[in-house]
């Protein structure tokens, strides 16, 4: 009995072996044949040279509704109509006017702040044009004459000692030169050098935490697209309380932001370790108007010759004043941090704040050039004076009104929530120190999706945040409805799409962009993905890409062009429409095609400027818009 189960137990065994010996040659032959240079797919797309009829047929097949392809840089198999798909359709069926805003400003141009309040607000009690967008941005594309002034030349930005700037890095070399390069001897920036400014260097400051996204990216671009590049600096804080390593990360670690690592090289974007400062220079209050509430009777100085001369100010034995967070309120932090990073930033460093969700049309600067600079946004049409929107916020370094906020969020038991600081600063009548500037110039269907608008629609007249990412036919009425400008010249599409594909499949090869063919990451987007020119020739060759044909277009090109995108508006805002993605021919599709042409040299910006900087590749596909 006793060598009947041993004999049971060893055929078992063997048994177990064999089949163990069979699976681990199954595994080690997929190895292999994956490995295998001649069946392996082919660059990132996962596009194999079976587009002969060789490789793993499972990546291709054709349906009912189109071929389905299997993008290595993509986690879903995409369907692709060969009729109508991102790799034949054209770009616009009218003629896009690129430098529709004429000349840049003068690098010393500055706006009257009060001018564009006044002529959007009406009185300060009556608000009477608030509600009327429309009329707004109608005031900010045609009048520049009237709110833009170039000061007389000592009056000037660029004839100010750089010692005395607000901006510690104001002239490109840490505030130690004397004076500004003048402006007929300034370099503009080229491929390799972000050039010189005759004037100081304004710093635009972002927050962001976690991995790159399309936001970020969209982001940088519209800020390359349109700002001063070599009077300007985008300073991009990564949260490194959560990630102590976001700084590294982001430099070597996603892929995504790879595409702008020579803007880190040249200058163009730097990189900060956002931690919450324990302690924050302040400026002494000594017109008592900041709130400190200085103590009668200082405390005594501690061994480093500090004494405590208000709740939460000390003073140091240079007589510099200091706010200091107890370890307390340091645990209780704000939930919304960027809401306090905004006012911290902003009052060490100076210059401006945008959120990651706004959009950038129109060069910033002569917004920031004035002495007096401090501004936000209204929130929505709401009336009250001290409702503010600080999604796009500017304020002078070590000032008055930045102290008084900082320390208002402190007082107001760390709640730095702008309508919260803002009726703060209203009921101790501080609020006409910190402008309040109407949606219209930063995010114009603000008014409009709260049903607070009075007057004319805007142009293009959207009714609610996602119908910027909408590119169906019909998918937005009435759009065009206070629309008055001249009918928009047509194109022909077939020749327009022939033209496309000449320069895709390099028959014309001066006009393919450097970056176009450049090999990206196979994680550039979670859900996204790029091709090379080389790759779409391919899938030309197999028939996955044919002729274009309008009627089977669900996305077809349209007459929306950048120029009539709330043309006199400086920003648009997205407003946290974190998982939507622009469909094809979508308002916000024209932008990123402004965006592409003019990185890739084709086009200009909207102020008739070609790309000189490092090249750049171009946005990704969604596949479910394929």
């Amino acid at each position: 009995m006793a060598e009947s189960s041993r004999a049971r137990a060893f055929f078992t065994l063997l048994k177990n072996l064999v089949l163990a010996a069979g699976l681990y040659a199954i595994i080690y032959g997929i190895i292999t044949l994956v490995g295998d240079q001649s069946v392996r797919a082919k660059g990132k797309l996962g596009i194999p040279a079976f587009l002969d009829k060789a490789g793993p047929t499972e990546l291709i097949k054709t349906t009912k509704s189109g071929v389905q392809v299997k993008f290595a840089s993509s986690t879903k198999t995409v369907t692709i109509n060969p009729h109508a798909n991102v790799f034949n359709r054209p770009v616009t069926a009218v003629k896009n006017k690129d430098d529709f805003m004429g000349p840049r400003p003068h690098v010393d141009t500055e706006a009257d702040l009060h001018m564009l309040v006044e002529e959007c607000r009406g009185t300060y009690n009556g608000i009477e044009k608030m509600r009327n967008v429309f009329d707004c941005l109608q005031f900010f594309a045609n009048d520049e004459k009237r709110y833009y002034s170039l000061p007389e030349e000592a009056n000037r930005a660029s004839a100010q000692d750089p010692r005395k700037a607000e901006y510690a890095d104001a002239d490109g070399h840490g505030r130690m030169l004397s004076k500004y390069v003048p402006v007929d001897e300034a370099r503009p920036a080229n491929g390799s050098d972000i050039g010189t400014c005759p004037g100081p260097i304004v710093p635009f400051h972002v927050y962001w935490t976690g991995p790159a996204t399309w936001r970020v990216e969209v982001f940088i671009k519209s800020y390359l697209y349109t700002q001063n590049l070599a009077c300007s600096r985008l300073w991009l804080w990564l949260d490194s309380d959560r990630n102590p390593h976001a700084v590294e990360d982001m430099m070597t670690k996603d892929a995504l932001f790879a595409r702008f690592l020579p803007f880190v090289e040249r200058g163009d974007v730097l990189l900060k370790a956002w931690k919450f400062p324990s302690r924050i220079p302040l400026p002494k209050d000594e017109n008592n108007k900041n709130g400190y509430g200085y103590y009668s009777t200082p405390g005594k100085p501690n061994s480093k010759g500090e004494k405590a001369v208000a709740e939460n100010i000390v003073e140091d034995k240079d007589g510099q004043q200091w706010l200091v967070l107890t370890p307390k309120q340091m645990t209780f932090l704000p939930v919304a941090v960027s809401d306090a990073v905004r006012f911290v930033v902003l009052h060490i460093h100076g210059g401006a704040y945008f959120d990651m969700d706004v959009l950038m049309l129109r060069d910033m600067r002569p917004l920031l050039l004035p002495k007096e600079h401090a501004f936000a946004e209204r929130w929505a049409a709401h009336p009250h004076p001290g409702d503010y929107n600080t999604a796009i916020m500017s304020l002078t370094a070590n000032s008055s009104i930045s102290a008084y906020m900082l320390y208002g969020g402190i007082r107001m038991g760390l709640n730095f929530h702008p309508r919260v600081l803002g009726r703060m600063a209203w009921k101790e009548n501080r609020d006409q120190e910190f402008l309040m500037l109407e949606t219209a110039a930063f995010d114009p269907i603000w008014t409009e999706f709260n049903w607070d608008r009075e007057g004319r629609c805007t142009v293009p007249c959207l009714r609610d945040y996602g119908a910027a990412f909408k590119g169906k036919d019909g998918a937005i009425k009435d759009e065009w409805e206070s629309y008055d400008g001249p009918q928009l010249e047509t194109i022909d599409l077939q020749e327009a799409q022939s033209k496309e594909l000449r320069k895709r499949g390099r028959e014309d090869d001066e006009n393919v962009p450097a970056s176009a063919s450049a090999p990206i990451s196979k994680s550039e987007h979670v859900e996204s993905f790029q091709a090379t020119l080389d790759e779409e020739v391919e899938l030309r060759h197999a028939g996955v890409v044919a002729n274009y044909i309008l009627a089977e277009d669900k996305f077809p090109p349209n007459n929306r062009t950048l120029e009539n995108f709330f043309r006199g508006a400086w920003t648009y805002h997205i407003h946290n429409q974190w998982l939507k993605h622009p469909e094809p021919s979508s308002w916000l599709s024209v932008l990123e095609h402004s965006h592409d042409g003019f990185f890739a040299g084709e086009r200009t910006n909207p102020y008739g400027e070609k790309w000189t900087g490092p090249s750049l590749m171009p946005y990704n596909y969604w596949p479910e818009f394929v």
